[in-house]
């Protein structure tokens, strides 16, 4: 149960969450954004220092291996992503940056990622970033960047504890955090989406994907799809009788059209989820979820009053 204090302090004021479990890879070398437009689903090479953007990496058909922050420092390209998703990236780097002038190091146990989640966030800096989602900044802690609730402060492993002492920010669960995302409609990969969505689907269009920059794994697919064609699925939210668990079945009329993503029982909403579902069920359906059949209305994102 998600304590009310938390989730008020992040609404209201600023509360921190360790995230250092994220994967990072840090790229070096003249080549390494040319090497990365060339696979990912955004226009890196657009990027000025000191600006990111989030971005997918897809297979040939189309379909999601992990989506990542890109960041764009002077003389470096810095990538984060959920654990799951790390493999994929080093996996590519090793393979298609062969011949160029790029190199790739997985830093993962060498930084930490704090989140400062709250409009009091920037507060807490010396020098906080720009407003624009993936700006950032050079700071007394570590690297600052703007994130859609708050500000990541991303440092070395070794100086979290004075990092945390300094910010002198009350840490706050993981569970309140999420809540808040999952209000926000904001996918994760692994959780919400998978290797078998295509971005458009989850609703990543337009964060992730450029459809003016040159070509990448997958674009056929996802061009296609985008100009021509419907998804059969569409990433939605449930607004929900009683709470769920992530994976329990949803079922509109006879037919199951899809899974519970992420949960919570939000103090603003009541109980809530994300799901991917098929298409025809639309926001205002009625769908069952589980073997209990908890009735659930097929809500627009983000969740609203």
């Amino acid at each position: 149960m998600i304590a009310t204090t938390e989730y008020e302090r992040l609404r209201e004021a600023v509360g921190l969450v360790d995230r250092s479990v994220r994967g990072k890879l840090r790229l070096t070398g003249a080549e390494a954004a040319d090497y990365l437009q060339g696979q990912v689903t955004n226009d890196v090479t657009a990027l000025e220092p000191g600006t990111g953007l989030y971005a997918a990496l897809l297979n040939h058909k189309g379909k999601m291996l992990t989506d990542m922050r890109v960041l764009r420092g002077e003389d470096f390209i810095w990538v984060d992503t959920e654990p799951a998703g790390l493999p994929a990236i080093v996996r590519n780097a090793g393979m298609f940056s062969i011949g160029r002038d790029v190199r790739h190091e997985d830093v993962s146990a060498g930084y930490a990622i704090l989140s400062l989640v709250g409009p009091e966030a920037r507060a807490a800096l010396d020098n906080p970033p720009p407003q624009a989602e993936h700006s950032f900044t050079e700071g007394e802690h570590g690297m600052y960047v703007a994130t859609d609730l708050g500000v990541d402060v991303i440092c070395p492993i070794e100086d979290v504890a004075a990092v945390r002492e300094a910010l002198g920010v009350e840490q706050v669960s993981e569970e309140a955090a999420e809540c808040l995302r999952i209000e926000s409609g904001r996918p994760r990969f692994s959780i919400d989406v998978g290797t078998e969505t295509i971005p458009q689907e989850a609703g990543l269009n337009e964060r992730a994907v450029s459809f003016t920059k040159g070509c990448y794994v997958g674009q056929e697919t996802v061009a296609r799809l985008h100009y021509k064609g419907k998804p059969n699925r569409h990433l939605r939210g449930l607004r929900l009788q009683e709470p769920v668990s992530p994976g329990d079945e949803i079922s509109f009329g006879d037919r199951v059209v899809g899974s519970v993503g992420s949960a919570a029982v939000s103090p603003a909403y009541g109980p809530i989820a994300l799901a991917v579902v098929r298409r025809e069920a639309e926001p205002g359906a009625t769908v069952a979820v589980g073997t209990s059949a908890v009735e659930a209305t097929v809500a627009d994102l983000p969740f609203s009053d």
